[in-house]
């Protein structure tokens, strides 16, 4: 038995395991601080402020559907985190999502939810889709052909109290299979088994959303994104 070639294979599959590892919890910052690079959409509407992304309609510079700042990363299963803060209006993150016009930067797909208000940040919202798949301290189940269980973990108000008004937050969305939560200011705000064999889905772009209607501000920092 040659023990020197069975040592030499078990070291490279050690060393295999070990990059996979590594690839698999890697880290990256998505956003620069200082620039758009590796993000795209309206000009007009996006820009770098202070170190963070910003996002804005005014008066005078109305925009008739929401648009999106679109990454060009693909994600699959993944740790997204970063801090928001939100004035007036509603935004949201895109995730998995997919591009249904690239001129005009719009995303369809799963959302997690932030607004200036106290109903929905925190929900799952399908773009261009189901509309809202789990609200506030909801725990859903989507079955393959669609059909929703749905449990309650907490309160919207529960969840509401955590959440700073025109302040920074910390936000946290995980992605997992089928599995997906939401988590703003370490608390969970809804969690999904999206089984729908035609609409759930496994892949695609992260954006970020400025809705039409009123105007509003929203700022993204400390966009940092983890392959799981």
């Amino acid at each position: 038995m040659n023990y020197k070639v069975i040592y030499t294979a078990l070291m490279a599959m050690v060393m295999s395991c070990n990059l996979a590892g590594q690839k698999a919890n890697e880290t990256e910052q998505l956003f620069n601080g200082k620039d758009l690079s590796h993000w795209r959409g309206d000009s007009q509407v996006w820009s770098v402020e202070d170190g963070c992304i910003k996002g804005e309609t005014t008066d005078e510079r109305v925009i008739g559907h929401n648009t999106f700042l679109i990454h060009d990363m693909i994600v699959s299963d993944f740790e997204l985190t970063f801090k928001y803060k939100i004035i007036g209006g509603n935004s949201g993150v895109q995730y998995r999502a997919r591009v249904v016009d690239q001129d005009k930067f719009i995303v369809g797909g799963y959302q997690a939810d932030m607004e200036a208000g106290i109903q929905y940040s925190g929900i799952l919202y399908e773009e261009k889709g189901r509309g809202i798949i789990a609200q506030r301290g909801e725990k859903v189940v989507v079955s393959k052909d669609g059909q929703k269980t749905v449990e309650r973990f907490n309160t919207t108000e529960g969840i509401q109290a955590v959440i700073k008004q025109e302040d920074w937050n910390d936000y946290r969305i995980v992605a997992k299979g089928s599995h997906l939560q939401h988590y703003i200011n370490g608390q969970l705000t809804m969690d999904v088994v999206d089984n729908e064999t035609k609409k759930s889905a496994s892949s695609g772009v992260l954006a970020l959303q400025v809705h039409a209607g009123p105007s509003m501000a929203v700022f993204y920092k400390e966009l940092i994104l983890k392959k799981l």
